[in-house]
Order: C-alpha cells, then structure tokens, then sequence
C-alpha cells in the first residue's frame, strides 16, 4: 500500500502559499492540511479564494471549519480548539493525537495523526515521545496502522522507518517549509518520492 503524505502548513500566511501549495500537490503529496490557529476568516478566504478549484478537494481546513461545504474542501481537521466536524460535514475527518489511547478513542475517523513521533523541526522542545518498541507493539495490536498518520520531526530519509513501524504514512511540515525558504522543495519532494516507496 502507497503511504498517503500530507502537508500541514506553518500556521502565518506566506507570500505565494497558494502556487506552492499546488506545487506540494503536484509533487507527489496527497493533501494539504490548512493550519492557521486564530486566523480571522476574511484572511483564510483571501487564500482559499487563491487556490485552484481542482485541488480543493484536497484541502482539509484545520481552522475556519465552517468554511469547508462551502469551499468545496475535502476534510476538516479536529483537534482541542475544534473537536467536532461542521454539522452536515460529509467529507474527510482527521485528528489530532497524542497518545496511544487517544488514538483507541477515536478510531472511527478517517485518519488520525500520532505525535510527536521524532524531534520537531519547527517547535523547540517538542521531542519525540513514543519509543520504537511501543510503536512496533502498538502496531501489532492493530492500534498504529495504516489510518495513523506519524507527524512530528518527520524528513523524508524517516519514512521507511515509518513505515516499518506500522504508519500508514506522515504529515511533514517542518522540511516542507524549511525547503521551500530555501528554494529546495523540488528537491525536497524528489526525496520524498524517492523514500516513499523504500521498504
């Protein structure tokens, strides 16, 4: 089975989000994760209203979620600061978790993201919090598979130790962006690529 990759987004808003978010898309991820905690909604439409109606279906909104029926994007996020779906919502749900347990929990979603499974990229102090035991053993109880997504400190050489680990693939954010800075994302992608489909 292909990983399934997603892409989370730094949380401001960046000059030409919307072409590289369509470059990510293009280059072999499978969705985009909008995340802009406290963003005012007028700011998440200016960059919605940019995007091509053809990728909306794979946009998931992590904030602004009442915007989604109406975009036309294809998942909402649920984590603390929205813990339920827009009433009606019918596509995609994801989730945010933090522990083996809450992963057991909320089993009924589409997909679930497991972190921090390496030490972050992006947030200082954010370090990894599961061994390769517990998620080898997690894996062999049907807890971590293939709808648990590893999120946290994730660079594209990891992702065959990801999948060895029982994931069904990753959300990376802090290599993506990082990259993109440094005007190496096509590079970055053709990683991606290249590990994805590594044993």
């Amino acid at each position: 089975m292909t990983m399934r990759l997603v892409v989370i987004t730094q949380p401001g808003f960046r000059a030409g989000e919307a072409e590289t978010i369509r470059e990510l898309l293009d280059g072999g991820i499978d969705r985009v994760h909008l995340r802009k905690p406290f963003a005012p909604e007028a700011a998440m439409r200016r960059l919605l209203d940019r995007l091509d109606p053809a990728v909306l279906p794979r946009i998931t909104l992590q904030d602004c979620l009442g915007l989604a029926a109406e975009y036309g994007a294809g998942g909402v996020h649920l984590n603390a600061r929205h813990p339920e779906p827009p009433q009606g919502f019918r596509g995609l749900v994801s989730r945010s978790c933090h522990s083996l347990e809450e992963l057991e929990e909320h089993a009924a979603d589409d997909y679930l993201f497991l972190s921090p499974i390496f030490d972050s990229i992006s947030k200082v102090g954010y370090t990894a919090r599961f061994t390769a035991e517990s998620l080898l053993e997690a894996a062999a109880r049907g807890i971590v598979n293939d709808r648990v997504l590893a999120l946290g400190g994730v660079r594209p050489e990891y992702l065959p130790r990801i999948r060895a680990y029982g994931f069904g693939g990753a959300a990376l954010m802090g290599c993506i962006w990082q990259a993109a800075d440094a005007g190496t994302l096509s590079a970055t992608l053709g990683a991606i690529r290249k590990y994805r489909n590594e044993e």
